[in-house]
């Protein structure tokens, strides 16, 4: 696992920034969220949101897991 060192509250830049945008694709595509990666890293979920975008990233739907839709007495019995 590759975790760029981000100073807290600072610029990301070049290098740097390519970095991280490479390391949070990973991530992502790996299953965590936009906001796990945020708390981890230590940056805000705007700008893991923006580098992931950067990186073309197709992003998952909002919302988490979906439940199954709900099945009717009448169908369960059929």
């Amino acid at each position: 696992m590759v975790v760029a060192l981000v100073r807290k509250y600072q610029r990301v830049a070049g290098e740097e920034r390519e970095l991280l945008k490479a390391d949070l694709k990973r991530r992502y595509l790996g299953g965590e969220s936009i906001r796990a990666l945020s708390i981890s890293t230590g940056r805000s979920y705007g700008l893991v949101h923006r580098l992931l975008q950067e990186s073309d990233v197709d992003l998952r739907p909002r919302g988490g897991n979906q439940r199954p839709a709900r099945v009717d007495a009448a169908q369960a019995q059929a």
